[in-house]
């Protein structure tokens, strides 16, 4: 039941931010938009953000140094901490990569977004689904994998286009610029996708979402910023994270 009358508690939610700062300013209105639906009245988020500088994580992520980025985002939770949060978000689905070095640097729960994503799937009862998003999140097992073994058959472009997704994502997505040329690029991608058998797609880079709608797929679009910022409200509010 939602509550005008007597605040209701809320946990307090670290979000590690800033990669890029468009697609946290998503996570922004999401979050208090999914609280107030919640809460109801005058109700905002329990948020503390620290939003970190992504040109030097960009080079870093270039460069494949990941175990210094572990370490700037750990101590970019150990901040959050600090000032009082009690669980964290890393509102980046390439940045998981380092999720176990924030954990382990902090002893917080963290709200994985690959799991949640997960759960959403399998919430519809779908099993072969695309994935799009940086190199880095269709490649590599730290997110792939990480779908595989929750039960997903997993299929990801072909490389050539892994490589203007990419390319978008960074060049484009991640400054701003949302280009007809390119939704309908994404858009061919995600068809080929569906006629390989997939039976949905994961949008799985924040910045995807800004770009590429429901109505832009012939499949179910999972937008992963949109399914982590509603794990996000559950845990505020202290539901059950799924």
């Amino acid at each position: 039941m939602k509550s005008n009358d007597k605040a209701r508690p809320q946990r307090t939610l670290g979000i590690i931010g800033g990669m890029s700062w468009e697609s946290t300013e998503s996570y922004y209105r999401l979050i208090n938009e999914g609280v107030k639906a919640e809460l109801g009245g005058l109700h905002s988020a329990d948020l503390l953000i620290h939003s970190l500088d992504f040109a030097p994580i960009g080079e870093l992520q270039a460069k494949g140094e990941w175990a210094q980025m572990g370490a700037i985002l750990a101590s970019s939770g150990k901040r959050l901490q600090a000032a009082g949060a009690q669980g964290l978000l890393i509102a980046t689905n390439t940045m998981h990569k380092v999720a176990d070095e924030v954990q382990e640097a902090t002893g917080l729960p963290i709200i994985h977004i690959a799991d949640t994503t997960a759960r959403a799937i399998k919430a519809q009862g779908l099993t072969k689904i695309g994935l799009l998003g940086t190199q880095f999140t269709m490649t590599q097992g730290f997110y792939k994998q990480r779908l595989t073994d929750s039960g997903l058959q997993v299929v990801i472009p072909e490389e050539n286009a892994r490589v203007e997704v990419h390319r978008i994502i960074y060049e484009e997505l991640c400054q701003g610029q949302l280009l007809d040329s390119s939704r309908e690029y994404y858009q061919r991608v995600i068809e080929q996708l569906a006629d390989a058998g997939c039976e949905g797609v994961i949008l799985g880079c924040t910045e995807i979402g800004m770009l590429i709608k429901q109505a832009d797929s012939p499949i179910p679009v999972f937008d992963t910023t949109a399914i982590h910022a509603r794990a996000a409200v559950r845990f505020l509010v202290d539901k059950a994270v799924g």
